[in-house]
């Protein structure tokens, strides 16, 4: 392919590579930026065109190769910002142990049969000789126990008292 001749698909063809790449998700200035970039790359390779007839293509794959290889470059430059909170975490599920040790038994061990050994609700019913409206009811009051402790703040043992 002559200079002339390439000239000529870039005169036609770079609007089609901008479509192209807003067509794959590129922000426009961006395409054109990056569109601009491959019709370049391929006029200072033009020896490696194989098929003139597919210049089109190897200017898109061109433009694809440089967009791919922006983001991955943007991804290495993102700057981690740093913590203002915690992870997070419920560190009630840490502290299960203390948590349920200022319950009732009663209330103890319906929570660890449902939480923790995973039991339904119909078990823990008669293994206790109740009703299963029983049990989601005392459970209820249970857990609302608990969230007035978590409540409370980290410290367990100014709820407790």
């Amino acid at each position: 392919m002559t200079r002339e001749e390439y000239g000529n698909a870039y005169r036609d063809g770079f609007h089609l590579t901008m479509r192209f790449l807003i067509s794959r998700g590129v922000p426009p200035d961006t395409a054109e930026e990056t569109a601009q970039a491959a019709w370049t790359r391929g006029w200072e390779r033009l020896h490696q065109l194989r098929d003139s007839s597919l210049v089109l293509t190897w200017a898109n794959s061109i433009a694809l190769n440089i967009h791919r290889t922006q983001i991955r470059a943007d991804a290495k430059k993102t700057e981690l910002s740093p913590f203002t909170e915690g992870p997070g975490l419920n560190m009630a599920a840490i502290d299960v142990k203390k948590i349920l040790s200022h319950c009732r038994q009663t209330d103890r061990k319906l929570l660890s049969s449902y939480y923790l050994y995973g039991r339904a609700t119909s078990e823990i019913a008669t293994e206790q000789g109740l009703t299963e409206t029983a049990v989601r009811i005392r459970m209820m009051r249970a857990r609302r126990y608990v969230q007035d402790l978590l409540s409370c703040g980290p410290d367990l043992s100014a709820a407790a008292a």
